[in-house]
């Protein structure tokens, strides 16, 4: 966004699970049934200058198994990791026939906002660390509305403090802090623009690949140290109401296909966005 825009966006998310990854094993569990993750996320995003854009965020989180058929455990809920993030856009380049190369860069960082209990997995609402994230995105657009974008982001991890004071992790430690492992994140869209560059549709590859960890031994719990790895496949459309200048609303499913030490979660979410003048330009 141009410098003196914002725009905010309320999101509910809804993922279900029944069966999971224990290292390269898809197994069911029956102790945990089927494991409901919802997530309420508010976000802002704020144009400081034309070319850099200021983001905050800060989800509610809720996890779940459905009763009486199986889950045998408490839920968890609270307010997870709050996020601030800075995304800068290094070159924008008209190409032939009007088609559009950019590339943009992003700087974030999360901590969790509350003491959460992040080794109650399944079930803990985050792994509990620090986060500091570098992503670097490409994209191409033709001036009759498809575009492409690849991003890959490197995403630095620091410890979490679990409540006991030994863990195995490929070895015994004796300590109640976790390293919870680093990752490569990529993303490859395919969208296009319609009805007069009203209706936005993508479908999108995310991938996650951790740089260390261990796996899930057999009838154990998951723990933050765990190497995970998933493959998620998700369709995602925007409309914006020509009819409310700045009002959009959104709708998407994902669905996690392959994974390591990771949920086959499927989810489904939907939001309102809005972009309004927070300061009136100073041509005006």
């Amino acid at each position: 966004m141009d410098a003196r825009k914002a725009c905010v966006l309320a999101n509910y998310d809804a993922g279900t699970f029944d069966q999971y990854w224990e290292g390269s094993l898809l197994r069911s569990n029956e102790t945990i049934a089927t494991v409901h993750r919802n997530t309420a996320l508010p976000m802002a995003a704020i144009g400081i200058l034309d070319q850099l854009n200021l983001y905050l965020g800060a989800p509610y989180v809720s996890t779940h198994s459905t009763y009486p058929n199986g889950g045998k455990f408490a839920g968890a809920n609270g307010f997870q990791d709050f996020y601030i993030g800075l995304k800068y856009r290094v070159f924008q380049k008209k190409m032939k026939q009007d088609n559009t190369l950019a590339g943009f860069l992003n700087v974030g960082f999360s901590a969790p906002m509350t003491n959460y209990l992040s080794d109650y997995m399944p079930y803990s609402i985050g792994f509990g660390a620090p986060e500091l994230s570098y992503r670097g995105v490409l994209q191409y657009e033709l001036s009759k509305g498809p575009y492409i974008r690849a991003a890959a982001a490197y995403l630095w991890r620091g410890y979490t403090e679990a409540e006991r004071d030994y863990y195995y992790n490929n070895g015994s430690y004796y300590t109640p802090w976790m390293d919870v492992p680093s990752a490569w994140n990529f993303e490859a869209v395919i969208g296009s623009w319609f009805l007069n560059k009203t209706l936005k549709v993508e479908l999108a590859y995310n991938g996650l690949r951790s740089l260390s960890g261990d796996d899930i031994r057999p009838y154990n719990a998951p723990q933050p140290t765990n190497m995970v790895h998933w493959d998620r496949m998700g369709l995602s459309a925007q409309y914006f109401i020509e009819k409310v200048k700045g009002l959009s609303v959104l709708a998407y499913h994902t669905r996690v296909i392959n994974g390591r030490n990771a949920a086959k979660i499927s989810n489904f979410g939907g939001g309102v966005t809005y972009q309004f003048n927070y300061l009136k330009s100073k041509n005006k």
